[in-house]
């Protein structure tokens, strides 16, 4: 329950990349079946999750949502083929679908991820239409150049959550396309849930969160995130579309290109994700300022996010089964 009295009635956890938040989350919904009879599914916020065929580099790691025999529901991932352009409307519009169908059913969505412009839009329940009908303003604006682009995005959004739309012409244009959509009086996501959100942030130490994500670059090209790369040009991928992904697709990318060697991408790779890591972090204290209340908890303290959510979804979590000593 917030302040105002109203009932909570979305989790959140979020956390830069490498901060084990799925893996607490999915810990959470194990916990809460077992000693509340509750039923989470999780929703991925994720802007990269949501694309198929892009599984080891996006750290869907699936075999997490399995663990001890039944399956933990996760929603939002494989929704669009990766050379479709998806965006923050079509996330809204299917995340405000799925929470509904989830509530409906009687369960409840947990948002997990750390795509802080996905998470804010469903917190502050933007109201965010779609592209105007056959992209005729998106075809003059890429008749602009660059330089104007970037001018008239950063007008828009001072603190781009995506780096890449500034470099890449056609992201550029389409997100002043659509931020000019959200300023005029098209309402295209008119029906929208009542979300009230209590968000819990995970916290790492920088020194940890570097050896977590050097660790797990490590793991994810033992599992094959390279061929995962190599198929997906294979398959009709054009380099360029792999390049504004980002990321474990630009360096490897790079890298089969020749224009890397194997020890120079994995360095590089390591860097410039901890330079992601902390921009996600400077997003997630801008949500701060703009007055969403964020509770931190150390990675890795279950307890801590456990009790934070059964004292703040009581609706749900009433005590049943909770002791002393629990």
């Amino acid at each position: 329950m917030d302040e105002e009295g109203r009932l909570n009635n979305l989790p959140v956890i979020l956390g830069p990349t490498a901060s084990g938040k799925t893996a607490l989350a999915v810990r959470f919904a194990r916990y809460a079946a077992a000693e509340h009879a509750v039923n989470c599914e999780i929703i991925s916020a994720d802007s990269r999750q949501v694309y198929r065929r892009m599984d080891i580099g996006t750290g869907k790691d699936r075999e997490q949502f399995f663990e001890g025999g039944t399956a933990v529901p996760c929603h939002l991932v494989d929704l669009v083929d990766p050379d479709y352009e998806f965006n923050l409307f079509e996330y809204r519009h299917v995340f405000s679908r799925t929470f509904s169908d989830i509530r409906n059913r009687g369960h409840l969505p947990v948002m997990v991820g750390g795509t802080g412009l996905y998470i804010e839009a469903v917190i502050e329940g933007y109201d965010l239409p779609p592209l105007p009908a056959g992209g005729e303003r998106l075809k003059e604006l890429l008749r602009l150049e660059t330089g104007e682009l970037r001018r008239r995005l950063l007008a828009f959004r001072p603190e781009p959550h995506n780096t890449t739309d500034l470099l890449d012409r056609e992201r550029l244009a389409r997100a002043v396309a659509v931020e000019e959509a959200r300023r005029t009086d098209v309402k295209g996501d008119s029906v929208r849930p009542d979300v009230n959100a209590f968000v819990i942030g995970i916290r790492v130490e920088r020194s940890e969160l570097r050896r977590r994500i050097l660790r797990r670059l490590e793991e994810r090209i033992d599992r094959g995130m390279i061929d995962e790369v190599r198929a997906l040009h294979d398959s009709g991928l054009e380099w360029d579309r792999l390049d504004r992904f980002g990321l474990e697709y630009r360096y490897i990318s790079r890298y089969l290109r020749g224009e890397l060697t194997l020890d120079e991408m994995v360095k590089t790779l390591a860097v410039k994700i901890g330079q992601f890591a902390k921009r996600q972090e400077t997003w997630f204290r801008r949500m701060e300022r703009k007055g969403i209340v964020i509770h931190w908890v150390d990675a890795d303290d279950f307890q801590t996010l456990r009790r934070l959510l059964e004292d703040h979804m009581p609706e749900m979590f009433h005590g049943v089964g909770r002791s002393e000593n629990s």
